[in-house]
């Protein structure tokens, strides 16, 4: 069944974007590259947290890497999960706003 590959696929990833942090990071890279110190110092967690997150996130190829002199620059894989993530927020939201809309009767 190719379906239950793609369903393992699919859960593998979200897997990975489970994390408050990793979803930050998708936030910063939405507008480019940027390297780990100037990830790190956005975010305010140290290099090597952020890089372990970095790590789990290239595995799964959701971010990519490029280097330049010293400096290691990521950016996110396919503008699509931007996109997927919006969308998710979307629901999120509207989900808030109906649960507030029952609590205010």
């Amino acid at each position: 069944m190719p379906d239950r590959k793609l369903y393992e696929l699919h859960a593998s990833i979200c897997q990975s974007l489970s994390h408050p942090k990793r979803l930050e990071v998708i936030d910063r890279l939405r507008a480019g590259a940027m390297s780990v110190t100037d990830l790190a110092d956005s975010l305010e967690i140290s290099q090597p947290n952020l890089s372990q997150h970095l790590t789990l996130m290239r595995q799964k190829g959701i971010v990519t890497t490029h280097r330049e002199g010293l400096n290691i620059y990521y950016r996110l894989a396919n503008p699509k999960i931007v996109k997927a993530c919006d969308l998710m927020r979307e629901v999120l939201l509207e989900h808030l706003e109906a649960s507030a809309a029952l609590a205010r009767g």
